[in-house]
């Protein structure tokens, strides 16, 4: 599977979505842009990294846990040390939980 940049999300209450699976080998993630798409209501976000998410013995490690980010409105995360991890195939996966009516578009920027 290759890196996708550019994410389209349309909320499913209490689904993750896998922005970056592990084994995608990135490691140079610069920043993340989340707008909230909607036109009147905020968006919940829980932004995460997680390991191995299809075991039960799986770790998770929050960026963001149940933010609101209003309407017509972006969350621009740029500090490199924050979204510093392994993403190799033993390693953590990066995932995003959102609200079940929320419509989100998520930019992730790498620096080569």
């Amino acid at each position: 599977m290759a890196f996708t940049a550019y994410h389209n999300i349309t909320g499913s209450s209490g689904i993750d979505v896998a922005l970056i699976p592990p084994g995608e080998n990135v490691d140079n993630i610069s920043s993340i842009l989340i707008t909230n798409t909607h036109a009147t209501a905020d968006a919940t976000v829980s932004l995460f990294i997680q390991s191995n998410p299809a075991s039960a013995a799986s770790s998770s490690f929050y960026v963001l846990s149940t933010v609101a980010i209003p309407s017509d409105t972006s969350l621009l995360l740029d500090n490199k040390d924050v979204l510093t991890f392994d993403n190799s195939f033993r390693g953590y996966g990066l995932y995003i939980t959102v609200g079940s009516s929320d419509t989100l578009d998520i930019m992730i920027n790498t620096s080569i």
